[in-house]
């Protein structure tokens, strides 16, 4: 008696989760409501058999409960219920499967009008690549992939020139428009999944796959990677932004195309000198740091890092959060470099700089800091030096309290949580995994012996 009411009961709380729980498909914001009837249906044909299955299994208990003098019928064949029973699952099977065939049928055929992109993923990044005015995609190739070229455009390739390149997490599309986007991978497996969307695909190395779909409404979505493609496959996040053509075309022009990256002059480290002066107060004359204006070492670091913090400090991304005192400080002496060109100047200059190690401040057991360091040597590199493709700067030789005060910040949410710190959200995640002070002073302890 009491399986059978546990059973009941079963049923009854699994109808009422159903129906009642909060966790369910968020609004679709994409053409594939098909896609979300399809699941109903799938949930009707299971729900029924899982009722029918369970009530079943109830009153066979009640049924043929143990009794004194009763025995068991012996029955090992009855075709009757055996076909019932293949009728039924083959109805049952149909009615899940044939919907869904007819769905991908359309998923394949792309509309002719609708508009290319393509999404790049690698551990742990998003990049996206639009065609230019000539309306086609350029070739590329792995073996043109490099820190200066990380799409692999071939340069000899005349219809990427104008190919616009958006090296950022954020994507911005068209509402009301049909948009196929092209997957391709530069690692390992990855998904490119919008949950309102509905649709995803997964980014497969060596291949180009797709998948189409129509905004149908404005926002902002989170894109996720829904494949385990590495340690940091949970911070493998980026936003879509559904907009307006206006807005849209606006965002569009405001990123360089493959040949202007090509064109970029270097910058001129005389004329940066002079605009340091500014920095050296705090900074030193060689860029060395100085712990007692809390400024960090800047030699040594990174030039794509140096100049991706300046713009981040110009346009707030950087030192506006209420307790980050010292970024408060960086954020004018930012504001005087006038422009892209100042920047590339400055950091040209600082990159001239000898970039010895910074003297060690703090103490900690570098023996636990090592085992800590295994998370941070997928961006950073095992000896700490920093890997632009994975968008992690050097750790080796640089100010030691600087970076304990960096991992404090971002694990409070001082700094990563600006939504224009494209990067930042990621840091901040790693961080966390980061126990306690101790925790963080045994990793940089372990970092100072690089």
């Amino acid at each position: 008696m009491v399986v059978a009411i546990v059973l009941v009961l079963l049923i009854v709380g699994s109808i009422l989760f159903h129906f009642l729980s909060p966790w369910y498909f968020t609004p679709i914001a994409s053409n594939w409501g098909t896609i979300d009837e399809t699941v109903t249906i799938t949930f009707w044909v299971t729900g029924f058999v899982f009722v029918a299955v369970n009530l079943f299994m109830a009153y066979a208990v009640m049924r043929y409960r143990h009794g004194k003098g009763r025995r068991a019928a012996y029955e090992p064949e009855n075709k009757k219920l055996e076909a019932w029973l293949v009728g039924l699952t083959t109805v049952g099977i149909v009615a899940m499967l044939a919907p869904g065939l007819f769905v991908w049928a359309k998923i394949i055929k792309v509309p002719e009008d609708a508009m290319v992109f393509e999404a790049v993923g690698r551990q742990w990044h998003w990049g996206f690549r639009f065609p230019g005015e000539d309306g086609v995609m350029g070739t590329v190739d792995a073996r043109y992939v490099s820190d200066k070229n990380p799409f692999g455009m071939n340069p000899d390739d005349p219809n990427g020139q104008d190919d616009v390149l958006i090296s950022s997490p954020e994507l911005h599309l068209p509402v009301g428009r049909p948009v196929k986007a092209l997957l391709r991978s530069l690692d390992v497996l990855h998904d490119f999944s919008v949950p309102q969307f509905r649709v995803k695909m997964d980014l497969v190395p060596g291949l180009v796959t797709y998948v189409w779909f129509t905004p149908t409404r404005t926002g902002k979505f989170d894109l996720l990677c829904l494949e385990l493609c590495g340690l940091a496959h949970y911070t493998m996040r980026g936003k879509v932004i559904v907009e307006e053509e206006r807005a849209f075309q606006a965002w569009l022009s405001s990123y360089p195309t493959f040949a202007q990256i090509s064109a970029q002059v270097a910058g001129d480290a005389a004329a940066g000198k002079p605009l340091y002066a500014v920095c050296a107060a705090c900074h030193g004359m060689q860029a060395e740091g100085n712990p007692a204006l809390n400024a960090p070492k800047l030699s040594g670091q990174g030039d794509w890092y140096l100049k991706r913090q300046l713009k981040n400090f110009k346009n707030s991304a950087r030192g506006t959060h209420d307790k980050d005192v010292y970024g408060k400080q960086m954020a004018p002496m930012a504001a005087t470099l006038a422009n892209d060109v100042a920047i590339d100047n400055v950091v040209a200059y600082i990159t001239t700089l000898p970039g010895n190690p910074a003297p060690p401040t703090l103490k900690g057991n570098a023996k636990n800091g090592q085992r800590l360091y295994a998370t941070c040597a997928a961006c950073h590199g095992a000896d700490g030096r920093g890997i632009q493709a994975m968008n992690a700067p050097r750790l080796a030789g640089m100010s030691d309290w600087y970076l304990v005060t960096q991992l404090k910040n971002f694990k409070q949410g001082i700094r990563g949580a600006h939504p224009k710190d494209m990067y930042g959200p990621q840091m901040a995640s790693m961080a966390a995994t980061l126990a306690g002070d101790r925790a963080t002073n045994d990793l940089v302890a372990y970092i100072n012996t690089f």
